[in-house]
């Protein structure tokens, strides 16, 4: 079981790193769309190529709330509820049933 429970354990890690790193893109394009960017450069084309799926996506699912978006709270939390709820508990099965020996 060592030849898949190494393997699914880098996989909940990398997993960890990249919502981490999704977090700061979550973050950084909320505070730029406080002010008002230009549309063409490239920084927030990127964001919001990498965020607006996912805020769409929670803009569908929530009442309208006027000019208040809280798609970005909600994608963190999301993503919160993943990192302390759901990956834990897939690292702990892994230590306890295919990692040992």
């Amino acid at each position: 079981m060592y030849a898949i429970g190494y393997p699914l354990n880098a996989l909940v890690e990398i997993i960890d790193s990249v919502l981490f790193f999704y977090t700061i893109v979550i973050i950084a394009a909320s505070v730029i769309s406080w002010v008002n960017p230009d549309p063409y450069n490239p920084i927030v084309r990127t964001l919001r190529a990498m965020t607006d799926p996912l805020f769409a996506a929670i803009r569908r699912r929530l009442p309208r709330t006027g000019q208040f978006d809280f798609s970005p709270f909600f994608a963190l939390l999301l993503i919160l509820f993943v990192q302390r709820g759901i990956l834990p508990i897939i690292s702990r099965f892994i230590s306890e049933n295919m990692l040992q020996g």
